[in-house]
Parts: C-alpha cells; structure tokens; sequence
C-alpha cells in the first residue's frame, strides 16, 4: 500500500525527533521574529529555541 505524502512526513518527522508547535501570536511580534531571524540569518525554529534558552540561563540568575 502506498503511503500519503503526509504519512511519508509524520514518519520523517519522528525519524529526526522533530514535532510540530503551532502559537497564536500578535502580528508585531511574527514580524519581529521574522526580521530577528533574517538579521541573524538564522531560522525562526531557532531563533526560538535559541531565546528560550538564554531566558532560562538568565533567569536562573536571578
């Protein structure tokens, strides 16, 4: 039987460890993420991840 293209996805996608994560976010912050990650020629995934982590660095040192 011959796999979907999203069956063929969602197994790649597991393959790599990699899920999707959908956020409902204010216009100005997309765009601010989106010119963020185009100045540091960086992904927005990353840029994300990336955030997240020094935040949490940072904020243990409070």
């Amino acid at each position: 039987m011959a796999l979907t293209r999203a069956e063929i996805n969602e197994r790649s996608n597991e393959k790599r460890g990699i899920k999707n994560k959908a956020f409902k976010l204010n216009i100005d912050d997309i765009a601010m993420i989106k010119q963020t990650a185009l100045d540091l020629d960086i992904s927005e995934a990353k840029l994300v991840v990336e955030a997240i982590k020094f935040y949490r660095e940072n904020k243990k040192a409070s």
